[in-house]
């Protein structure tokens, strides 16, 4: 059987299960977890924490947002790619509307690179971070990849298969605990989308073999044959919808496999999915970007350097490595990143045949 460069054999368990709990601080800080719900997130892979952000501190992300979906129609509209700008809509129908006569109109809203105050006072709040060292310790990193989920109804391109994180990182992420939150700006009930993960789906400490790509999407994918083998998950019993009020948030390990689910109803789901760990160790981003330093323990009056890491768009940095072109098209709509190297290729789309303009490429493949 051929193997890809992401597949492994290896397994750590004993960097993600009870035993890489750290110790916790001695100084009870605000926001922080009970030891019971930091055993629970290591034991079970994830937890949900209800009713955690203040009401303003997310309005003001869904006014940012609002802004930036403003920003997109102003340029789509000047561009000659849409006939109005829609301005009866509101922040969870607009994009919806845009979509219909722009298709992809929300890739290009996700493939933001320069992060907004509002999201950058939520990464960086300080009740959150409290919580992220209960769980990777005092000294704390930003991850490059952060997203700005643009879930419009009933869209492929927003319906993201079953994988575990590291599928889109290199293979040092393997052995590097990265918690996410997963924070929804509207109430996330099944029928507009939420999460659904695999309890324990870390416990193994192995890396499943994924595929690529997901029907017409950019998306690895982890089939539930491979879950049962390698990862040692009973699809009948283990798989846990988690739906979340707005003000909560899902906080889950990067080998725990998820996927996010069809969004039915008629409202565009918003949600920001923010990552963290320790910066002495690789991020596994292929060396397209570093992280962002939130906290040291060397230095507790340190300051956040955004300027710094919003100078580099992740996104136009992978689509370079990948197509081999620098000048980047504002109104592409196709997403390209290393993690089409590292796994079988079982459908060929726009997004991996504007990869395989460069690259020479098996012609066995099959077009989606």
């Amino acid at each position: 059987m051929e193997t890809f460069p992401g597949s492994t054999n290896e397994a750590h368990p004993e960097l993600f299960n009870i035993n890489a709990m750290p110790e916790q601080p001695k100084e009870k800080k605000p926001g922080q977890l009970s030891k019971e719900e930091v055993e629970h997130f290591f034991r079970e892979g994830y937890l949900i924490v209800e009713e955690f952000f203040q009401p303003e501190e997310l309005n003001a992300c869904r006014e940012a947002i609002k802004l930036l979906v403003d920003d997109l129609v102003v340029k789509l509209f000047n561009a000659g790619k849409i006939t109005k700008l829609y301005k009866e809509y509101g922040l969870f129908e607009r994009l919806t509307e845009i979509e219909k006569e722009c298709p992809g109109a929300n890739i290009m809203l996700h493939k933001i690179g320069s992060m907004p105050q509002a999201l950058r006072d939520i990464w960086s709040n300080d009740r959150l971070l409290n919580i992220i060292e209960q769980l990777i310790g005092p000294d704390i990193m930003g991850h490059p990849v952060w997203n700005l989920r643009t879930k419009t109804p009933q869209n492929e391109a927003t319906t993201v298969p079953w994988h575990q994180d590291v599928g889109y990182l290199d293979n040092n992420s393997y052995k590097v605990l990265q918690p996410t939150a997963w924070i929804p700006l509207l109430d996330a009930n099944e029928v507009n989308g939420c999460l659904q993960l695999a309890v324990k789906g870390h416990k193994t400490g192995r890396v499943g073999t994924h595929q690529c790509c997901y029907g017409g999407t950019w998306y690895v994918m982890l089939e539930e044959e491979e879950m049962r083998k390698k990862l040692d998950i009973d699809t009948e019993k283990d798989f846990k919808i988690c739906p979340i009020n707005y003000g909560g948030m899902l906080l889950f390990n990067n080998l725990v496999p998820h996927r996010s689910l069809p969004n039915l109803s008629k409202s565009i789901r918003w949600s920001l999915d923010l990552r963290w760990q320790r910066p002495s160790e690789p991020v596994g981003f292929y060396g397209l970007k570093e992280g962002i330093l939130m906290r040291s323990s060397k230095d507790p009056n340190m300051k956040i350097d955004w300027e710094s890491f919003d100078a580099i768009n992740r996104h136009d940095k992978q689509t370079s490595a990948m197509t081999g072109k620098e000048e980047i098209d504002e109104f592409d709509t196709t997403i390209q990143g290393p993690w089409m190297k590292k796994w079988e290729i079982v459908h060929v789309n726009r997004h991996v045949e504007r990869h395989r303009e460069m690259e020479d490429q098996p012609e066995t493949w099959t077009k989606a």
